[in-house]
């Protein structure tokens, strides 16, 4: 597999705040890559660095062989980037399906109608729901529309942050289903999430933050029989 996403020796610091000290990682093409660890680790932070909403101090971040460290953020879409952040930040006022056409908004008109089909395909429930207004959906919902705006544009990497915050554990499995199909498709995907056993049972590889530092990487299968791991994160 070729390399889509290379990370080298990121520090972001807030003010006087070291929040990401010296991190490297890279994720394949095709691939399903967690990143976990406590709250405050740095793990949204390493995203919004990627995305181009903070910058590194240090170091460099290539997507496709291509330096995307100074990139504006909403080039990147066009790039093949795309992220769903923390809290799904969804267009509470609008409809679902104006939510995904808002997703859309680079491609041509056609485009949008085909990708929004690919959604509903993905998404039954959203289908259902196109004409709803997306602040009144439940929390599940809302998960599911934030990822199928993302997946407006076709991207290559797909980065997700805390799918999972907040929703009844049946919904947990399904969007973490969604999230192996919507890989399966060809979709690489970095993944963020504080339900570290969840993470490691669909990912490829694995690496574990401390204090904005990698303390531990590997095959996402090793990291869940590994003692340190299973103590720290997942009630072992």
């Amino acid at each position: 597999m070729a390399t889509l996403l290379s990370v080298k020796d990121m520090n972001v610091y807030y003010g006087v705040i070291h929040a990401v000290k010296g991190v490297s990682f890279d994720v394949e093409e095709g691939e399903i890559v967690t990143l976990i660890g406590a709250n405050g680790a740095g793990k949204s932070t390493i995203l919004k660095t990627i995305s181009g909403m903070l910058r590194s101090k240090t170091g460099s971040i290539a997507f496709d062989g291509k330096d995307i460290s100074n990139i504006e953020p909403y080039k990147l879409l066009g790039m093949g980037i795309a992220h769903v952040p923390e809290g799904r930040c969804i267009f509470q006022r609008l409809t679902v399906e104006e939510n995904l056409e808002m997703g859309g908004y680079i491609s041509k008109p056609a485009e949008v109608a085909a990708a929004i089909e690919n959604v509903y395909n993905l998404f039954p429930r959203l289908k259902e729901r196109r004409r709803q207004i997306a602040g009144t959906l439940s929390g599940g919902e809302q998960q599911m529309l934030a990822i199928g705006r993302a997946m407006m544009t076709k991207p290559r990497l797909i980065m997700m942050d805390e799918p999972s915050m907040g929703l009844a554990p049946i919904l947990v499995q399904q969007i973490f289903q969604f999230i192996k199909e919507l890989n399966a498709s060809g979709t690489t995907i970095l993944l963020v999430e504080q339900n570290a056993h969840m993470a490691l049972r669909i990912a490829n590889r694995g690496y574990v933050l401390e204090t904005g530092r990698i303390v531990l990487e590997g095959k996402a299968s090793e990291l869940l029989t590994n003692e340190s791991v299973k103590k720290a994160y997942l009630g072992g």
